[in-house]
């Protein structure tokens, strides 16, 4: 998982309150198990029109938006579905960051899971940054997670709040996976241990 430090980036004003998981990736998409090649279909039903041709309305099609990293809402985002393709889908395209007033649980926990991280703002601060957004290319915002701020394009901070040890792993680019084998040695000790005491019991390897 890519670290997340500091980002400077284009943000996308999406000014709609329950952005369910199947308007982030529609369920036909879901047959895939990889992480990577979703970013296409993200927000299909609004981003395509029946032709297949891209709606010019949607703020994704639109020049500079097409290279957003970071996008902002309104309330419940992330609702519908426990789908992990979701958070899949906004990574493949390219968002690092989601701010919105609130979000579904599942959904703010599987974009922690997957590099994305989710800024809980009051919803007059959101329609703050949608106008700063809204303001094209030249103003960027910035995210920076060590200090917990977002950096208008005025200089203006607004802090956050982010646990801890979610802080820690998006910092260190550690999902699950590598959360475990930051204790690989303890894991291969007491593996080797047991091999030892127990023989007959089925062994676990690290690749």
């Amino acid at each position: 998982m890519d670290k997340f430090t500091v980002l400077t980036a284009i943000a996308a004003p999406m000014p709609q309150e329950n952005i369910d998981t199947d308007k982030i990736i529609p369920a036909r998409f879901l047959k895939t198990t990889k992480r990577s090649g979703l970013g296409v279909h993200a927000f299909d039903s609004m981003r395509y029109n029946a032709d297949g041709s891209e709606n010019p309305d949607f703020v994704l099609n639109q020049t500079p938006y097409r290279k957003s990293q970071i996008l902002i809402t309104h309330d419940n985002l992330g609702c519908g579905s426990s789908r992990e393709h979701a958070p899949w889908a906004l990574l493949d395209f390219g968002i690092r960051c989601v701010i919105a007033p609130s979000f579904a649980d599942i959904f703010f926990n599987n974009c922690f899971k997957n590099g994305i991280l989710p800024i809980t703002l009051p919803r007059e601060v959101c329609d703050e940054l949608m106008a700063d957004a809204r303001m094209g290319e030249n103003s960027r915002i910035t995210i920076d997670l060590p200090r917990q701020v977002v950096v208008r394009p005025d200089g203006r901070e607004i802090p956050f709040e982010v646990d801890p040890l979610r802080k820690h792993l998006l910092l260190e680019g550690l999902d699950d996976i590598g959360q475990t084998l930051q204790h690989e040695s303890a894991i291969e000790t007491f593996e080797a241990r047991r091999r030892h005491d127990a023989p007959w019991m089925p062994s676990i390897t690290i690749d």
